[in-house]
């Protein structure tokens, strides 16, 4: 929402256990199934099961005519909820 006050969507995201996933899909192309193309994208979801991105090939499944040859996944979880805290305080650096 723009002009919202607080923390943002991906960093509340972040303290919910999400971390960012770099996917590579790499597909047959339905004209010429000899030849495979490269869809690449980032998204924040759980790792190790991945709800997110078994929600995405469920629907590239369903709805892409490009069959998939294989997906590779790397994962990076950027920050938990231990490893932030509020501080209510002023620091007065002179």
């Amino acid at each position: 929402m723009a002009g919202q006050t607080g923390a943002s969507r991906d960093f509340i995201r972040q303290l919910e256990g999400y971390g960012l996933s770099t996917v590579e899909i790499h597909y047959f192309l339905p004209d010429h199934p000899r030849l495979i193309q490269l869809f690449a994208f980032q998204q924040y979801d759980v790792a190790p099961r991945f709800p997110v991105l078994k929600d995405f090939l469920d629907y590239w499944r369903r709805e892409i005519e490009g069959p998939l040859h294989s997906v590779r996944v790397a994962h990076q979880h950027l920050i938990g909820p231990s490893e932030w805290r509020a501080v209510d305080g002023i620091i007065a650096i002179h």
